[in-house]
């Protein structure tokens, strides 16, 4: 099969990565892909958001398959013009999407399904002093939310209401995330450790994969403002077999029974983002497609073939039916290496060198995040997650191990990297 992966960060090089080892992979393509997919399937130059293009170029390529990887383009109706093309697409529609662009919608569907989620309220656009006036009545830890998607940046977790009221202000007077937080979501603060889940469905049917954790702060020690993700580890201490079969039952067959009964089946993969609270497992988000650092460690462990894992549940309700997803037992760690000044203001066009190195350490990839090549042919960053740097090994310890020896032998000075990503794990161990 000819197949396009749309997308361009490391979420998007890890699946090109695991499609181009399936014998069902006849030519791939990636839009508009970065330096490190152009190794492993021919770029198209079509950004994400344009609908028409990507459906011109499956046209003029012979592209039987498509596997939408970001949530941007889910959320415009990407697979809605896919498929109307008469092309398989992997991904939910735009309804269906909805539960990861809008908190709003997310929290209703939540509550019809009997799922639990923190308590919350939510502010329109203007309504300012009614946020505030909300968070102080509530006190502090409390957490900001844009409403819309914000590219993993749009929670604050505020200590203190002085912090609270900063958020709002950032999101709905200074607009730092644009559209996106001119409508907040407010909840209550969830202890707990978080985690992340991930199940495949076709509409009706639904096929479980595994757990991960993934490192938001951008400092050790969990310090320093959210990012979209520094760093993730798979599986997790936090969600054992007995718990995936829990999740599964108490949390992704009802929010999928549930969607389908809205007149929005889900198709493709959910991503719930967990707390495991003293209560139970509560959802704090859930996003429509693979998580991105969770995608680096999640491929680098999947056994079996993905391509006709995610073939059968494009393919509509009832092809994903004894479909079996085998797992190595490894673990595998993703180390992220972003630009200086990330998540905040960052320079783009630093050369990365010594990347080559990285093959000489037993067991570790790099997935490309945000780069491209400059008029000398040199891999430069591209925006401020930049490098997934991804290892495995019998043990989280292990992993690690290998997955920093990688880190160690690229030459990029303009980086930063956390540098205890998977430290709960080995706490106790």
């Amino acid at each position: 099969m000819n197949i396009l992966v749309i997308g361009s960060g490391a979420r998007e090089h890890a699946l090109c990565w695991a499609m181009r080892k399936s014998p069902l992979c006849g030519k791939l393509y990636c839009a508009p892909g970065n330096a490190g997919i152009a190794e492993v399937a021919e770029c198209l130059p079509v950004g994400v958001e344009d609908l028409g293009g990507m459906v011109k170029v499956c046209r003029e390529h012979g592209v039987e398959f498509v596997v939408v990887g970001p949530e941007l383009p889910l959320s415009l109706g990407m697979v809605d013009a896919i498929r109307a093309a008469g092309i398989p697409c992997f991904g939910p529609n735009q309804a269906a999407a909805e539960i990861e662009s809008s908190k709003t919608f997310m929290k209703e569907v939540c509550a019809k399904a009997g799922v639990p989620t923190a308590a919350y309220r939510r502010f329109a656009e203007g309504e300012v002093a009614a946020a505030q006036a909300y968070v102080r009545e509530q006190g502090a830890p409390i957490v900001v939310k844009a409403d819309g998607l914000a590219a993993g940046k749009g929670v604050t977790v505020a200590r203190t209401v002085e912090e609270a009221i900063a958020a709002i202000d950032d999101a709905m007077v200074k607009k730092v995330f644009g559209a996106a937080g001119c409508s907040l979501v407010i909840e209550e603060f969830m202890e707990g450790e978080e985690a992340s889940f991930f199940a495949i469905c076709d509409g009706k049917d639904s096929v479980p994969l595994v757990a991960a954790q993934d490192h938001k702060a951008v400092f050790d020690g969990d310090k320093g403002p959210n990012t979209g993700g520094m760093g993730a580890y798979s599986p997790t201490p936090a969600v054992d077999a007995a718990m995936e079969k829990r999740l599964m039952r108490e949390v992704m067959e009802p929010i999928f029974k549930t969607m389908r009964e809205m007149g929005r089946p889900f198709t493709g993969v959910l991503y719930a983002g967990l707390m495991m609270t003293k209560e139970g497992p509560k959802i704090v988000e859930f996003n429509a497609r693979f998580g991105d650092p969770e995608a680096e460690v999640l491929f680098p462990r999947l056994k079996s073939d993905v391509v006709p894992l995610l073939l059968a549940a494009s393919q509509g309700e009832g092809k994903l039916k004894g479909v079996e997803v085998a797992w190595r037992d490894d673990a595998a760690l993703c180390v992220v290496m972003a630009a200086k000044g990330y998540p905040g203001a960052y320079e783009k066009g630093s050369a990365i060198r010594g990347l080559e190195r990285v093959s000489q350490v037993p067991n570790a990839v790099v997935f490309h995040a945000a780069t491209k090549r400059d008029a000398l042919e040199q891999v430069v960053s591209n925006g401020g997650r930049v490098l997934g740097v991804t290892a495995t090994g019998a043990t989280i310890v292990e992993a690690q191990r290998q997955a920093y020896a990688a880190v160690d032998v690229i030459d990029w000075r303009e980086s930063h990297c956390r540098r205890d990503i998977g430290w709960r794990a080995i706490k106790r161990q």
